[in-house]
């Protein structure tokens, strides 16, 4: 099967359109369940160089060519940034609130970099705008489903997000080793699970995610052991 390749083409409709900034906006760790949710947001001008040769959907990219993929994109669109609430957060106020309140974050580090975003059009990746009720500036977001194959900025987007969460369940797999966050990121498969019920759950874990009837007794009594 071919891999399909984003294009620059949709943002080039929109900024000949009259819009003089096109942000895409992609997230990852949603389905995690330990670890942060993380969202990326990269902003590019009519002005921006040609997409990075190899840019894809970070799906669709090796660990490796992520990870040497990043600093390109940062040389390409500078104006990003990720954002990121973390586990506890997505326990507390649910996942899609979590998601929005990432992506505020993204935003506002973007603003204190300076970006200017009047005008703007946000291509979020997916079909529901979980965004727009987070941010406390109005902007026009549109969603597109698999807008991260499709859009080379939000193909930045998820590349910047998927490396930035991985580097942090590497790191938290060197602190809290025997779940296998180095390989899996936090992500539900037999043996993090078996590892839970092994060894209990952790303070990155979100427990909200974990209350399945088949784990509770692993989880709760080696939790308290």
């Amino acid at each position: 099967m071919a891999v399909v390749e984003p294009t620059l083409d949709v943002e080039r409709a929109h900024f000949a359109a009259g819009i003089p900034l096109v942000i895409g906006v992609d997230e990852v760790g949603r389905g995690a369940i330990a670890g942060p949710v993380a969202v990326g947001v990269s902003a590019i001008t009519a002005t921006c160089a040609p997409m990075p040769e190899g840019l894809r959907d970070s799906k669709m990219l090796s660990e490796k060519r992520r990870v040497a993929m990043y600093p390109v994109v940062e040389q390409w669109a500078p104006d990003s940034a990720v954002g990121v609430a973390d586990n506890e957060e997505v326990d507390r106020l649910g996942i899609i609130a979590a998601l929005g309140l990432a992506g505020a974050r993204a935003f506002q580090s973007l603003r204190l970099g300076g970006l200017d975003t009047t005008g703007a059009l946000v291509i979020l990746d997916g079909s529901h705008d979980w965004l727009s009720p987070a941010l406390p500036l109005r902007l026009k977001v549109t969603t597109r489903v698999k807008a991260d194959r499709d859009c080379a900025v939000v193909a930045a987007a998820s590349v910047l997000a998927k490396v930035h969460r991985d580097t942090l369940m590497i790191e938290a797999d060197e602190r809290m080793p025997g779940y296998g966050w180095a390989g899996n990121k936090g992500y539900a498969s037999t043996d993090h699970y078996a590892a839970v019920g092994r060894l209990g759950a952790t303070a990155f874990h979100r427990w909200s995610w974990l209350r399945q009837p088949s784990l509770l007794d692993g989880i709760d009594g080696a939790a308290a052991s």
